[in-house]
């Protein structure tokens, strides 16, 4: 397994954080979803492969902007 960390822009609450959890755990090959408004960081926990553009793209359906850390 590998964690990956993004920077998450726009948050602002616990709701914020639930919204992108759900979307990015949606994505094939993503074992765990650590996101946090406070710190505006995302981390991902993989079981295999998975696209940094499928992040970012699952980051933008919740309504927020990501970028790779």
């Amino acid at each position: 397994m590998e964690s990956i960390e993004y920077t998450v822009t726009g948050m602002t609450c616990g709701h914020c954080e639930q919204s992108v959890a759900e979307e990015v755990s949606r994505i094939d090959g993503i074992a765990g979803v650590d996101v946090s408004a406070r710190t505006g960081r995302l981390v991902v926990t993989t079981a295999g492969s998975v696209d940094d553009a499928s992040v970012v793209a699952a980051v933008e359906e919740a309504g927020y902007a990501a970028t790779r850390a």
